[in-house]
């Protein structure tokens, strides 16, 4: 039986992507080793990260100026980071879910935070519109993509103060201005590569501002210096996400993608709101294409386990909703195909049609 993966993260990665890595796990470059045992330093990797950084610049038309890095510790050691390198006196987050409330948190150990605003009170189902960023902040900290809660800034916000964003679960879906932020960073085991690298875009004259010791590791000067070879990088999660920028590139870029991603969402909120079993739990104006939430109505709240066992039968993997909201979530990044969708629609009409 096909299996569709839903997953928020480890999640789908395109088949090319998966067999290529494959591939060279068994013999890189026909070196007759595999790519797990090969020295980060040997001559034969140095074009992997040279290739997937000019991929990164290309697909995302990063400007001059811009370093791309792939580092350890996902997401949430950058939430320090972000803090060390960048926070002098006063920072501002948007607090908009679990994530952006934690790099809020590691932040606070090295300035003082203002919370702009917050979604908290209902719980993160909408992205809050009217605050104001105080003139006077290092930076102004966004998380673009709630992969719990189903939200997501869809287009890049125009403030006055330099802006860094984790953009972990919704790069390379759409289009966005990089000359807009001095960082934009993520985990890539959403919509990259398999979990193991980080991605940092940081502008270079953006860094060495603020007046702490930095330790050399959580410096994002000595990977720009080194670059991202100061120590041992993951190489295995490295040599997929190239693969995965060529995919990218090979299926007509970014804008292709959001294409398919707007088409894909558009597909799956049409039945979640026509089904009268089931109810979306974001605001409408601010739903995720990545990650789409939706619960069993009220008056069908009995049949919750029913229709995930039901829809697992089916093989969809990986829609049981997060545990901090229950429900569902269908993931659906950049490799998910819009026939898995579909599958989960017609899960979901089969389900309607049985009660």
């Amino acid at each position: 039986m096909k299996k569709h993966n839903f997953n928020a993260g480890p999640s789908i990665l395109p088949r090319k992507v998966i067999e290529d890595t494959a591939k060279a796990i068994l013999d890189f470059n026909g070196s007759g080793l595999s790519l797990m045992e090969i020295s980060h330093r040997a001559k034969d990797f140095q074009p992997v990260v040279d290739e997937a950084v000019a991929l990164f610049k290309e697909l995302l038309n990063i400007p001059e100026g811009y370093s791309v890095l792939f580092l350890g510790g996902g997401a949430s050691l950058e939430f320090c980071m972000i803090p060390f390198n960048f926070l002098e006196k006063k920072a501002a987050y948007l607090n908009t879910g679990v994530w952006a409330k934690k790099a809020m948190k590691e932040a606070k150990g090295f300035g003082e935070v203002v919370e702009v605003a917050s979604s908290a009170e209902a719980t993160y189902t909408y992205i809050p519109k009217d605050y104001t960023v105080p003139a006077d902040v290092d930076y102004f900290h966004i998380t673009t993509n709630n992969t719990i809660y189903g939200t997501e800034l869809k287009e890049d916000l125009n403030v006055n103060v330099p802006m860094i964003a984790d953009m972990s679960s919704d790069i390379f879906s759409r289009p966005i201005d990089v000359s807009k932020y001095i960082c934009i960073y993520g985990g890539a085991q959403k919509n990259l590569a398999p979990a193991g690298v980080t991605f940092v875009i940081v502008k270079n004259d953006a860094v060495g501002k603020v007046s702490r010791y930095i330790p050399t590791m959580l410096n994002y000067q000595t990977h720009i210096d080194g670059g991202s070879m100061f120590n041992t990088p993951p190489v295995v999660p490295i040599y997929a996400a190239l693969q995965t920028l060529r995919w990218i590139k090979a299926q007509g870029g970014v804008k292709e993608m959001e294409r398919r991603a707007i088409e894909k969402a558009d597909m799956l909120y049409a039945e979640i709101d026509r089904n009268k079993m089931f109810v979306g739990t974001a605001a409408k104006e601010d739903r995720s294409r990545m990650n789409i939430c939706f619960v069993m109505a009220p008056e069908y709240k009995e049949l919750e386990a029913d229709f995930l066992k039901f829809a697992t039968e089916k093989g969809m993997v990986g829609i049981k909703g997060h545990r901090s909201v229950g429900g569902f979530r269908a993931s659906c990044y950049n490799a998910m195909p819009k026939e898995s969708v579909q599958a989960l629609i017609d899960c979901m009409q089969e389900f309607e049609k049985l009660h």
